[in-house]
């Protein structure tokens, strides 16, 4: 017997959930084992995890999951990554975490996306990246950063979203998906890459950002290191997976033109595949990628 191995970074905690390949009993959920994430608030409008929390763990619900089910990690034969979108990780050229990971629901870039927008055009902005420049997301985060905390910003060698840093300390590569990417300000919508034009507006390195994959591209395999502490077997291929939203959409079977998916939890989204890279003129739907290879989407989020 084979399973697949799905990991979820969320903003309250971290979940594995093996599910089955047999042909007769394919997709199936066999076991679910998670763990809480503190969150931190330190001043008004800020929210912020420390990453080592998720990679901790993580590594004990996978352990938990493995031991309850029985399962080895020798039969784990594939995994994927999902999570909670736009949090900005901070790695030093080490691959050392330089400060807590502002989140997706930290609110204390207004000013740094009025400036993003006066600095871009919002037109330049749509259509380069399908969105506007919103506080929830990573670019903003960066300028943040770059204005008040120099000395951190200038010891920054690479940029990661929060499941990618768990991709990181699972593979020790550095590689992120499409789906995750677009909701970074910084991905060409059309492209599916880094916006050179955008990169150099905002002047961020492009050296800080991870290679992008599509959804189902292997990002790597679970190092010798991540083997010991999760119970897994070294050389397990990783993919690339999705942000939390794109994932939950090819789970409902939202992945062609048409089908829409509706979540209503710690946000409310309304979630619409494309079958091209569409964007809504006056910037009130996002537009990104999604975790399947050759779609976009727009959502909508209240």
């Amino acid at each position: 017997m084979s399973y697949l191995l799905g990991i979820d970074i969320s903003t309250t905690g971290n979940k594995a959930l093996l599910v089955s390949t047999d042909p007769a009993a394919a997709g199936k959920v066999v076991g679910v084992a998670a763990s809480e994430n503190p969150i931190s608030t330190p001043k008004p409008l800020w929210s912020e995890q420390d990453p080592t929390d998720w990679w901790t763990g993580i590594q004990a619900a996978i352990r938990q999951v493995l031991s309850e089910t029985g399962i080895s990690g020798e039969q784990v034969i594939g995994i994927g990554l999902t999570g909670q979108m736009h949090g900005l990780v901070l790695l030093d050229e080490n691959g050392e975490v330089l400060r807590p990971s502002i989140l997706w629901n930290d609110q204390r870039t207004g000013p740094q996306c009025e400036w993003i927008t006066e600095q871009v055009g919002l037109e330049n902005l749509l259509a380069w990246t399908g969105s506007p420049a919103l506080t929830g997301f990573t670019a903003p985060k960066v300028i943040w950063v770059r204005e008040n905390e120099p000395d951190i910003y200038a010891r920054a060698a690479q940029i990661l979203l929060p499941k990618d840093y768990v991709r990181f300390k699972l593979t020790g590569d550095y590689a992120t998906d499409m789906a995750g990417a677009s909701g970074m300000t910084l991905l060409d919508l059309t492209r599916r890459d880094w916006s050179t034009e955008m990169l150099k507006a905002l002047d961020i390195p492009a050296k800080w950002l991870p290679p992008t994959h599509e959804g189902t591209e292997v990002t790597g395999t679970i190092s010798k290191e991540a083997a010991e502490v999760t119970g897994l077997k070294a050389g397990t291929p990783v993919v690339g997976g999705g942000g939390d939203q794109s994932a939950g959409a090819v789970g409902v079977g939202a992945v062609r033109a048409g089908v829409v998916g509706l979540v209503l939890g710690t946000s409310g989204v309304v979630f619409a595949p494309t079958a091209e890279p569409l964007v809504e003129k006056q910037g009130r739907l996002q537009a990104h990628c999604h975790a399947v290879p050759g779609r976009w989407h727009f959502m909508g989020v209240g």
